[in-house]
C-alpha cells in the first residue's frame, strides 16, 4: 500500500493523454544551423542588447572544473545560464559559452592535460525550468569556437569522466530526455575523443544515467547511477524499479548491477535518484531519494493537541460538532481560512449539509501544501566496504529537512578526499559528517543559499570548499564556517519583467527561487557599490518571485508575490505588505494556482486586479476582495502531484473594459466581451493540450489578440504563434521563419503596430510585417530563454527578462521608424541631446586616463556597402567625418564627439574659439548639428544636438 497512491497517480495520468511526439535530434540540428543562417542575415543582428544585471542573487549553479595545480582558476556551469571562467578565485568571471547555441548545461569536465574543456548540455536536476540541451561539446581555445561531439539526442548530460592517461577515452552518463521517452540515455563511451560513441549501458527508455563516479585512484572502478523517473506538466513520478546502482571494472565497458535484493540497498518502486561518492576500490557512499511511504506514527495525541487537518478527513459529523469552539477556532485562525468562518458558522454549515467536515482538511490542500507535505522517507545515505556487494545504511532514523518531498531536486553526496569518513550532502541546507554518515551538523551559514547542487573540495588543503546552489558561488577556508560570496556574473532565472515610469525607470522582475528584486534600468556592474553598501537593485519579495504589476498613479504600490498564487499589495513607501490571494469557498474545491500564477491590473482602472487561478478573479479594490468572474476556464485538472488546469496568462484590451482573454496550460483559450458575463472557448483549432504561454489583446485594432502556445513540457520544441483578427474565432500561424525552439512570450510595440517581439528559448526576435518573417537578436544577447519582454514607452526601451542572464535593454527607437516605405531608404535614428562637459578630454591626475565622451549614432541602411558619416555645422561647414563598413539593417557606430583638423581649422576661422582638451582633441561647443550618411548613392540625415 505504500506505493499504491504514486503508482495510481502515475497510471492516471499516462491513459489520460496521449504522448506528443517529441523534436527530433535532426529537427534540433536543423533549428541550430537556421538561427545561425537568420543570425548572419539579420536587419537587427548589429542593434545593441545591453545587460542591465542583477548579479548580485545570481541563479542555480549545476557544476565545477577546478585547476587542481591552481585552484583559483575554476569553470562554473549555471543552469541555464552558459559556462564562466575565472583566474582570480571568483573575483570576476568570464563567460565561455556564448558563442555556442545553448546555454543549458548540465556538467562539466577539463583536461587540463590538453586545455580541452567538456560540456554536457541540459540540466538534469528535472526542475520546472531544466532545459534541454543539444549534446557533448568542447572547446580547446577557451571557449572561442565549439564543436558538437555528438550523443545529440541526450537532452541532459549529468557525468563525464575523462581518463587521465588517455584524453580521447570519456565516459558519459546521459540522463535522457525530460518529459518523454528516448533510447539515447545510458553510458556511452568514446575512444576516439568524441568522433565515435557507444552504448555500454542501457536500464530503459524511461530510465538514465543520473551520476557516474570513478574510483580517484582507478580509472577501470567506475559506478553509475541509472535513474527512473517521468515528468509531466501534471505530475512527476522520481522513482521506480529502474533506479539502480551499476558497477565497472573495465574502465564502463561492461557494467553488473549492485543494488540487488539483499544487497542491503533499497529495491522497487520507491527507489529514486542515487548520489555516489568512491574512496577506493572497496569503499563507496550512496546518498538515496527513498520514495517509500513512511511508516504512520501510531502514537496517540494528548487530547490538548492542536487539530490537524488528518483529524476531518475520517471525522464524523457528530463528533464534529463535538468539538471544542476554541479549539477549532485556532484551527481555522492558524491554518488561514477567511475571517467569516468561525467555529460556530461551520458547525451550522455542517449540520445543514452544506459542509462536510473534510471538507476542513481539502481546504487546505493546494500544490503548495502537498509539495511539502508528503511523507517520503526522503534521503539517506548508505556505505558500501566491500566495493558494492552490499550496503548499509550509515545513521539511524530519517533525515528531515534535506530533500522534504522534492529530492529529485538535489542528489549529491561528497567525500573529503583526505578523510574517508569525512562526507558532504545537501539539499535545502548543505550537512557534513565527520564520522561516515553515522551524524551530521550543518555548514548553512550567513551569505549562502538555499538549494545546493554542486560542491568542489581542495584535495590539497583540507577546509577550502567551493559550492553551487540557486543562489550562485560560496567559498569556504574553514570547512564550511564561513563563507565568501562570488557572485559576479550576471545568470539571474527571471520569470517575469515590468517596468515603471519614473525618472530613470526601474525595472521589475521575478527569479527562480530568488524573489523580486528591482532596480533603475542604468544600472551599470561593477564593484563600486561596495563602498556605499547600497547595491542598485533592491529584494521585495522572497521565495520564486512571480509577476509584478506597479501601480500607474503611484509606483510605490506593487503588487507581486511568490509560486502558486501567493500575492500580495506592497506599499513600499510605508513598507506595508498585505497578503491578497483569493479564498475558494469552504465546501468547494480549491481553486487551482499555477507556479507561474498571472496578475494583471486593469489599464483602464488601476483600483481593479485581475488574477488567475483555474477560474478568472477579479477584484474591485486592489485585491482586498475576490470574486470569480468565470467557471473553470480550463480542462477540469487532471489527478497529479503538480498543479494543472491552471490559467496562465491573461489580457483585457486597452480599447475596452471587460474584453478579457485567458489561456491556460492545457491549451485553453477563452474570450469574454462582457467583464466575465459569458467566456468563449477560441482554441479549437490550435493544436492540442499545449502550455498557453501569452495570450495579448491587441493596443493597436479592437478585435486583434495575438497567443503563443508552448510545448516545452512534452519535448515538442516546435515554435507555435498565432494572430486573430476577430476575436479569436479564426487565426493565422504567424511563425514564419523561426526556428524550432518553444515560445514564451510575444509582445507588440506600442508605436508601430507592424512591430512584434518575441522571446523563445533560444533567444529574442522582431518582425516588422507583423509575423509575416522574423530576425534575430545577436549583439551582446547570448542563446538563452527569454521569458519576458515589455517596452517602456517612454525610454523607447525593450526590456527582456531571460532565465538565465538576467535583464536585458534594447534601444528600439529606430526599429520604431521603420515601416515598409522607408526601408528601402537610409533611416538616422534620434539621438538625445547630450549636455556639454568641462571634462571631455580632461584627466583627473596623470595618472588616470582621460575622460572621453561618445555617443552612438543609429542608422537603417537598405544595403551594405561603404558607408560615410559627416558631422556638419549650422552653416554647412564639415566638421568630422567617419567612414564604416555598413550593413543591410542595423548599424551602430560610436562617435567620440571630437573634431577633425579640417573641422577645428572651420570653426576657427568663423571665430569660434577652440580649447585643446589634455588628451590634445578638440571637441563640439554646445548648438545643434546635422549627421548625414550616406550608402551606395542613398542618403539620410539626422541631428546631434549639444546642451
Amino acid at each position: 500500500m505504500k506505493r499504491y497512491f504514486l503508482l495510481l497517480l502515475s497510471f492516471t495520468a499516462i491513459s489520460v493523454f496521449a504522448q506528443q511526439p517529441a523534436t527530433s535530434a535532426t529537427d534540433i540540428e536543423k533549428a541550430i544551423q537556421q538561427k545561425a543562417q537568420l543570425t548572419q542575415m539579420s536587419l537587427v543582428k548589429n542593434l545593441p542588447v545591453k545587460n542591465i544585471g542583477p548579479t548580485v542573487m545570481s541563479g542555480r549553479v549545476v557544476g565545477f572544473a577546478v585547476n587542481p595545480e591552481n585552484p583559483v582558476e575554476f569553470y562554473v556551469g549555471y543552469a541555464s545560464g552558459g559556462v564562466w571562467h575565472t583566474k582570480n578565485n571568483g573575483t570576476s568571471f568570464t563567460p565561455v559559452l556564448d558563442s555556442s547555441p545553448t546555454q543549458n548545461v548540465g556538467s562539466l569536465a577539463m583536461d587540463w592535460k590538453t586545455n580541452t574543456l567538456w560540456v554536457g548540455t541540459g540540466e538534469v536536476n528535472a526542475s520546472r525550468s531544466s532545459y534541454a540541451g543539444i549534446g557533448l561539446l568542447s572547446s580547446t581555445d577557451y571557449g572561442k569556437t565549439w564543436q558538437n561531439s555528438g550523443l545529440k539526442d541526450s537532452h541532459h548530460i549529468s557525468s563525464i569522466l575523462i581518463n587521465p592517461n588517455n584524453s580521447n577515452e570519456l565516459t558519459v552518463g546521459v540522463v535522457g530526455h525530460l518529459y518523454s521517452t528516448n533510447s539515447e540515455r545510458g553510458v556511452f563511451k568514446t575512444l576516439d575523443g568524441g568522433k565515435s560513441w557507444t552504448k555500454t549501458l542501457y536500464v530503459n527508455d524511461q530510465s538514465g544515467i543520473i551520476e557516474l563516479e570513478r574510483d580517484p585512484n582507478n580509472y577501470n572502478i567506475m559506478y553509475a547511477a541509472s535513474w527512473d523517473k517521468d515528468r509531466k506538466a501534471w505530475n512527476f513520478t522520481g522513482n521506480g524499479t529502474g533506479s539502480a546502482i551499476y558497477k565497472s571494472v573495465d574502465a564502463g565497458n561492461t557494467w553488473k548491477k549492485v543494488s540487488m535484493a539483499g544487497s542491503g540497498f533499497p529495491t522497487g518502486e520507491g527507489v529514486g535518484r542515487i548520489g555516489l561518492a568512491v574512496v577506493d576500490a572497496n569503499t563507496v557512499y550512496a546518498i538515496h531519494d527513498n520514495q517509500d511511504r513512511r511508516d504512520e506514527d501510531n502514537k496517540e495525541r494528548d487530547e490538548s493537541d492542536m487539530l490537524s487537518k488528518d483529524d476531518f478527513k475520517s471525522m464524523t459529523t457528530a463528533d464534529f460538532l463535538a468539538l471544542d469552539d476554541k479549539k477549532l477556532d485556532r484551527y481555522l485562525r492558524m491554518n488561514g481560512f477567511q475571517e467569516k468562518y468561525k467555529a460556530e458558522n461551520v458547525k451550522n454549515m455542517v449540520r445543514g449539509g452544506t459542509v462536510k467536515p473534510v471538507d476542513l482538511a481539502k481546504y487546505l490542500e493546494d500544490a503548495n501544501s502537498m509539495l511539502f507535505d508528503t511523507p517520503v522517507i526522503g534521503a539517506e545515505v548508505y556505505k558500501s566496504t566491500d566495493g558494492g556487494k552490499t550496503w548499509k545504511k550509515t545513521h539511524d532514523g530519517y533525515l528531515d529537512g534535506i530533500y522534504f518531498s522534492y529530492g529529485y531536486y538535489f542528489g549529491k553526496v561528497h567525500v573529503d578526499p583526505n578523510d574517508p569518513n569525512a562526507i558532504y550532502i545537501y539539499g535545502v541546507p548543505i550537512l557534513k559528517s565527520k564520522d561516515g554518515g553515522k551524524t551530521f551538523t550543518s555548514i548553512s551559514a550567513d551569505n549562502v543559499h538555499a538549494d545546493h547542487h554542486a560542491l568542489w573540495i581542495n584535495p590539497k588543503m583540507p577546509g577550502h570548499l567551493i559550492n553551487g546552489n540557486d543562489g550562485g558561488i560560496n567559498i569556504s577556508y574553514d570547512d564550511g564556517e564561513t563563507w565568501i560570496k562570488n557572485n559576479a556574473p550576471s545568470v539571474g532565472q527571471f520569470y517575469t519583467v515590468n517596468v515603471d515610469y519614473e525618472e530613470p525607470y526601474n525595472v521589475y522582475g521575478g527569479l527562480q527561487d530568488n524573489g523580486v528584486w528591482v532596480g533603475a534600468h542604468t544600472y551599470e556592474a561593477g564593484n563600486s557599490w561596495h563602498q556605499s553598501g547600497q547595491y542598485p537593485y533592491e529584494s521585495i519579495m522572497g521565495g520564486d518571485g512571480m509577476q509584478v504589476q506597479i501601480d500607474s498613479r503611484n509606483s510605490d504600490i506593487v503588487y507581486t508575490g511568490f509560486q502558486f498564487g501567493n500575492y500580495f499589495r506592497l506599499n513600499r513607501k510605508t513598507n506595508e505588505t498585505t497578503y491578497i490571494q483569493p479564498k475558494h469557498e469552504l465546501g468547494e474545491s480549491p481553486y487551482r494556482f499555477n507556479w507561474q500564477t498571472p496578475i494583471l491590473l486593469s489599464p483602464h482602472n488601476q483600483d481593479i486586479l485581475y488574477l488567475g487561478g483555474n477560474k478568472l478573479m477579479r477584484s474591485m479594490n486592489k485585491g482586498t476582495d475576490w470574486e470569480a468572474i468565470s467557471g473553470d476556464l480550463t480542462k477540469g485538472g487532471k489527478p497529479g502531484n503538480v498543479a494543472y488546469g491552471t490559467l496562465t496568462s491573461i489580457s483585457e484590451s486597452p480599447f475596452k473594459f471587460g474584453l478579457l482573454y485567458a489561456g491556460s496550460d492545457d491549451g485553453m483559450v477563452h474570450v469574454s466581451r462582457d467583464a466575465g458575463g459569458n467566456w468563449v472557448n477560441i482554441s479549437n483549432t490550435f493544436p492540442k493540450d499545449l502550455w498557453v504561454s501569452r495570450v495579448i489583446a491587441s493596443q493597436h485594432k479592437l478585435e486583434r489578440v495575438y497567443v503563443t502556445l508552448n510545448g516545452y513540457r512534452w519535448d515538442d520544441f516546435k515554435p507555435y504563434v498565432f494572430v486573430s483578427e476577430n476575436y479569436g474565432q479564426s487565426w493565422k500561424n504567424i511563425n514564419g521563419n523561426l526556428p524550432a525552439s518553444p515560445v514564451n512570450v510575444i509582445k507588440e510595440d506600442p508605436v508601430n503596430e507592424n512591430i512584434l517581439y518575441l522571446g523563445a528559448d533560444n533567444g529574442a526576435y522582431v518582425s516588422f510585417n507583423r509575423g509575416e518573417s522574423w530576425e534575430v537578436f545577436n549583439e551582446g544577447l547570448p542563446n538563452v530563454a527569454v521569458h519576458d519582454m515589455v517596452v517602456q514607452s517612454k525610454a523607447k526601451d525593450l526590456v527582456l527578462g531571460t532565465h538565465g542572464r538576467s535583464i536585458y535593454v534594447a534601444d528600439v527607437s529606430l526599429l520604431q521608424q521603420l515601416n515598409s516605405e522607408n526601408m528601402n531608404e537610409i533611416v538616422v535614428a534620434e539621438i538625445a541631446p547630450i549636455r556639454s562637459s568641462r571634462r571631455w578630454g580632461s584627466r583627473f591626475s596623470p595618472w588616470n586616463d582621460a575622460f572621453e565622451p561618445s555617443v552612438n549614432i543609429q542608422f537603417f541602411s537598405p544595403s551594405s556597402g561603404k558607408a560615410t558619416i559627416t558631422i556638419q555645422s549650422d552653416d554647412g561647414s564639415q566638421l568630422q567625418q567617419i567612414k564604416v563598413d555598413a550593413v543591410k539593417g542595423v548599424n551602430v557606430v560610436e562617435y567620440d564627439l571630437t573634431l577633425s583638423e579640417k573641422g577645428q581649422k572651420s570653426l576657427e576661422k568663423s571665430g569660434t574659439k577652440m580649447n585643446r582638451a589634455d588628451n590634445d582633441k578638440y571637441y563640439l561647443a554646445k548648438g545643434d548639428y546635422k549627421i548625414e550618411i550616406s550608402v551606395s548613392n542613398k542618403e539620410g540625415a539626422g541631428k546631434l544636438t549639444i546642451e
